[in-house]
């Protein structure tokens, strides 16, 4: 008897909750410095403690979260010189991914990468930021493949929760919406043109956009501007 392959996993109560808090955090709800406490979390989610826990360290895990002794979680707070590292960071490898991308493309791949921009272009006007933010890993995670650069990714993964924190900032700034996705058409025009060169630039140009922008908004928090 042959059992048939299962695409995706269901996901767990502990993966639900990871979600739910994950998102909390990128929206807002949770600020940079709050506490996080066990049991209204628990109350809130109607889970128990083991899963928030669990949900804590794997939080910790992605850069959203801090152990702070004798105080116990808080969301992580972002500041201006580790958003300078992570844009520094997400320059050289998203840069080579795409030049390698863009050189070794299989036949199959541009309509792949198509219909991953065009989900962009669909949830970029989403009140919730989740899905954009989902889509947004999504269309980057098939240039890495496709480049081959299977280390690389494993890297910006790593940091894929500090990085989605920057991007819910850059997301906010609504001046953006239309320049944030020009950024996206050209890395997506670029690599299926096959032009290496263009598509590293065109990659550059959007994160140094975007750094510009998340800077910004950290120096506002940093001086107490934010609120003007």
């Amino acid at each position: 008897m042959i059992l048939e392959k299962i695409d995706k996993s269901p996901q767990t109560l502990r993966d639900i909750v990871q979600t739910r808090m994950r998102e909390a955090i990128l929206d807002g709800r949770f600020a940079p410095g709050a506490r996080l406490v066990e049991r209204p979390l628990c109350e809130q989610l109607g889970v128990s403690r083991t899963v928030v826990r669990e949900t804590i360290r794997y939080l910790e895990a992605e850069g959203l979260v801090e152990i702070i002794p004798n105080r116990g979680p808080i969301v992580a707070t972002l500041s201006r010189d580790q958003a300078k590292q992570i844009y520094a960071i997400r320059l050289q490898l998203e840069g080579a991914a795409a030049s390698a991308c863009a050189q070794k493309q299989a036949e199959d791949f541009g309509p792949k990468l198509s219909a991953a921009l065009t989900t962009l272009q669909e949830k970029i006007h989403d009140t919730q930021w989740a899905d954009f933010l989902q889509a947004t890993t999504h269309f980057y995670e098939l240039i890495f493949q496709e480049a081959g650069h299977s280390i690389a990714w494993d890297i910006v993964q790593r940091l894929n929760g500090r990085i989605s924190r920057l991007r819910a900032l850059t997301i906010a700034d609504r001046s953006r919406e239309r320049s944030g996705m020009s950024h996206m058409v050209a890395i997506h025009d670029a690599i299926l043109s096959g032009d290496a060169n263009r598509a590293q630039e065109a990659v550059e140009s959007h994160i140094r956009d975007a750094a510009q922008i998340a800077n910004r908004f950290l120096n506002d928090v940093s001086t107490g501007d934010g609120d003007d």
